[in-house]
């Protein structure tokens, strides 16, 4: 009997916020992402294994780690301030 199994890593846009960089001191639009990793097997995948939720510049690329309190307040103050 053969298994196949593995994980997977997907990304999805939670939000853009333009703010000034912390490394590179621009103000650029920062996306939101968040990333999970999941089991699969038979390339399905059954449940996530890990969440994180980084803050990516679109200028120089630095990522800052958030919570998920953090992105999910960038995403109620981007519905306030449009």
């Amino acid at each position: 009997m053969l298994l196949i199994f593995g994980s997977t890593l997907s990304e999805t846009l939670i939000n853009v916020v333009t703010l000034i960089c912390g490394y590179c001191n621009v103000n650029a639009p920062q996306n939101v992402l968040k990333r999970r990793n999941r089991l699969t097997l038979f390339f399905v995948p059954l449940f996530a294994l890990s969440t994180k939720y980084v803050n990516q510049c679109t200028n120089c690329g630095a990522q800052t780690s958030l919570s998920a309190d953090q992105a999910q307040h960038s995403l109620a103050w981007s519905q306030t301030h449009r």
